[in-house]
């Protein structure tokens, strides 16, 4: 007993570590702009040669988010250099090699990885010159938090500097970005590393003759780096340090005040509804010419504005199809930029007079108001399309409906209960069971609605007395087995792509246990293997990729009922390998541990639990003696269970969902053995009805679940 208390004491404290915040700044998905990964000097080549960083487990929180394209960095703990700039060639995830960075006989301790591959070769930063941009994330004086956000990335693509051959001298200008004239995507960030005012001018600052090799890897020299993790003499293994530049002169009052113009027309267009984007190309061509009209302010304020103290404006060439290119402009052809330069002599070419230059620049901020209030009425004339559009398609789709009624069966008619409350769409799955003939490894759908049954997947094995639970869209099917044998095997599928995959297996085989799903974390309760009844708790993690236990309940409970209300998971009946229970538990995972309740009326093994109206409804089952029909309920404002209508006919064993308002409980086990093939559904204020609803059949020992 000492024992087994020490090694459930260890896992909490490992699952407590695993679940702490200080390894992430926890961002939502779409605030993600980027991600640091960590290496050492002999972790860095294995990194670059396959192409795969990684974390640990920890990390995965928000390893995760990472989708392909989004921007990816390197920091070496050895020398605190951060290297770039990488791009996720797929999603993060467990364990894509699990053997990198290791001998190959044990498994890897970094399994939150991504694929990336070099989007620009850079020069890498030191810790001085990216700790000021991610200052936010440090939370040590030694360490930071990895999630980049979306100003922290573009500031770090920003500053690193493209080596000359790997530079991407036909970038997307960061200013468009920076001024919202092209979308902030992963993408756009990473094409506009070699454009913007302040990267041109580290870019020109570059010396001609730079005799950085060409081979990214050669030229950090990674394949030379010997294993010691020491920092000392790590400088001298980097590359040469690259010029610091000066900052960039702010904007004067009357560039924002155009920057302002031009933003507003933008957030115009973006407003526009995600279903009628069929005139945006025309909002893309607005904008880009406000941007030449946003960099000709710019360049006039190099030339002429006071506000502006700069002597040198570094400028993409190609924004400026208006400029001449022999006007006081030097053109730099290795790096495929302009600059502006300040002559000194009176042999400078004449530039319009200031008060030309204001005229035009008038004539076309007025002519920017104007567009401004024909995309407002264009924009209202799209909103009132999509009004009216998503009008029509309710009526075409409740058209539909009444042509699908008028096909479906004379019994659905009669009962006049699936049909008034659901559409087409709504559908229960239906996981394994028994027909009568054979047992089931099949995945199908019903829609009680139609009183049709459509195959999907098989999976692995028959999955009988098993459990199905539903969690962030997939379903999954816990344990089970068949008539001779109990598995500990675990199936995921994924209804909106129709994949069925494998997953980590449960730490023992079991059947009639009791799934649910909370807090993003699925638990596997209760149970047996033949042998012997089980009132062990698991739990699957899917950031740890794998079942730990968790705290066990205080009954042992085999063809026990469970199900999640309100945060708390609820455990009802079952058989404790010598009597039939009436008993009830709960588990509050905020308190920790298992709670004794009032227990229910009539002992109940093999039934079923359903939530309707935030009420608990115990449903038939065998009570010790006969399947029964009776049907009890439990409101935990009141804490007490209360007898309610029984059920048409007596059953255990039956699959049962709550789709809409209603609960369907579908086949079972009846009295002398005897396989149900209907269906019965009961809605509040209507009580218990049979369905005739005849897709499904003969069916029992199955899981159903509604996603």
């Amino acid at each position: 007993m000492v024992r087994q208390k020490k090694r459930m004491e260890q896992t909490a404290r490992f699952v407590e570590s695993c679940n702490t915040n200080v390894s992430s700044r926890n961002l939502h998905k779409s605030d993600l702009g980027g991600v640091i990964f960590g290496c050492k000097h002999h972790t860095m080549k294995e990194c670059l040669s396959k192409q795969l960083f990684g974390l640990p487990s920890p990390h995965f929180n928000y390893v995760k988010n990472i989708e392909e394209g989004l921007p990816l960095f390197l920091f070496n703990y050895s020398d605190r250099r951060l290297h770039g700039i990488f791009e996720a060639t797929s999603r993060g995830q467990i364990n894509i090699n699990s053997y990198a960075w290791t001998d190959g006989d044990e498994r890897t301790q970094f399994p939150a990885q991504v694929s990336v591959h070099f989007k620009v070769q850079c020069a890498p930063l030191t810790e001085k010159q990216f700790k000021g941009i991610i200052k936010d994330n440090y939370y040590t004086p030694q360490h930071f938090w990895f999630e980049l956000d979306h100003s922290q990335t573009r500031a770090l693509i920003e500053t690193f500097v493209p080596l000359p051959s790997s530079s991407d001298t036909r970038a997307v200008p960061v200013t468009l970005i920076q001024n919202k004239m092209l979308p902030v995507s992963s993408t756009n960030i990473l094409k506009a590393t070699t454009s913007s005012r302040y990267t041109d001018a580290r870019i020109c600052g570059l010396k001609k003759d730079s005799d950085m090799p060409n081979d990214f890897i050669n030229q950090n020299n990674f394949a030379a780096i010997a294993c010691d993790d020491t920092d000392s003499g790590s400088n001298k293994e980097s590359c040469g340090t690259i010029e610091e530049t000066e900052n960039v002169e702010p904007l004067s009052d009357w560039e924002e005040w155009a920057d302002k113009i031009v933003q507003d027309n933008l957030d115009a267009s973006d407003s526009l509804d995600g279903k009628n984007k069929l005139q945006e190309h025309e909002f893309v061509t607005e904008a880009t010419e406000n941007a030449e009209v946003l960099l000709k302010l710019r360049m006039v304020a190099a030339t002429h504005g006071d506000s502006v103290q700069s002597t040198d404006a570094f400028i993409d060439d190609r924004n400026f199809p208006f400029i001449s290119k022999g006007e006081s402009i030097g053109q730099r052809t290795e790096e495929h930029t302009i600059t502006v330069v300040k002559e000194e002599d009176a042999s400078r070419p004449a530039i319009a007079e200031p008060s030309e230059a204001f005229c035009e620049l008038k004539a076309l901020v007025e002519n920017l108001v104007k567009k401004q209030v024909e995309f407002d009425r264009e924009i209202q004339q799209l909103r009132k399309l999509a009004v009216d559009s998503e009008r029509r398609i309710q009526q075409l789709t409740n058209h539909v409906n009444e042509l699908e009624l008028k096909k479906a069966p004379s019994s659905i008619h009669d009962n006049k209960l699936v049909v008034d409350c659901l559409g087409s769409a709504h559908v229960i799955y239906l996981v394994g069971g028994y027909n009568g003939i054979s047992w089931l490894s099949t995945l199908r759908s019903f829609s009680p609605s139609l009183d049709i049954l459509t195959s999907l997947k098989s999976m692995s094995c028959a999955h009988s007395y098993a459990s199905a639970v539903s969690m962030d869209g997939n379903i999954y099917v816990l344990g089970g087995g068949d008539d001779t044998s109990w598995k500990n095997t675990v199936e995921c599928y994924n209804p909106r792509k129709d994949v069925l995959t494998s997953c980590p297996t449960l730490l023992h085989k079991k059947g009639n246990l009791a799934g649910c799903a909370l807090n993003g974390k699925i638990y596997a309760i209760g149970g047996g293997d033949g042998s012997q009844c089980f009132y062990d708790v698991e739990m699957f993690d899917p950031a740890l990729g794998k079942w730990l236990y968790s705290r066990p309940m205080l009954e042992k409970r085999f063809a026990l009922a469970a199900a999640e209300l309100q945060g708390i998971i609820y455990a009802v009946g079952g058989f404790n390998g010598s009597a039939y229970l009436n008993t009830v538990e709960m588990f509050d995972h905020r308190v920790g541990y298992w709670t004794k309740l009032p227990s229910m009326n009539t002992r109940r093994s093999c039934h079923s639990v359903a939530v309707l109206n935030n009420k608990l409804y115990a449903i038939a089952g065998h009570d010790g003696d006969r399947m029964t029909s009776s049907v009890e309920t439990y409101d935990p404002r009141a804490s007490s269970w209360v007898m309610a209508e029984p059920m048409n006919a007596a059953r255990g064993y039956a699959a049962t969902a709550v789709l809409g308002d209603s609960i369907f409980v579908i086949g079972g086990v009846q009295d002398g053995e005897v396989i149900s093939s209907t269906v019965e559904c009961y809605r509040e204020g209507s009580g218990w009805r049979e369905t005739g609803l005849k897709a499904v059949g003969r069916l029992c020992f199955s899981s159903a679940v509604v996603i």
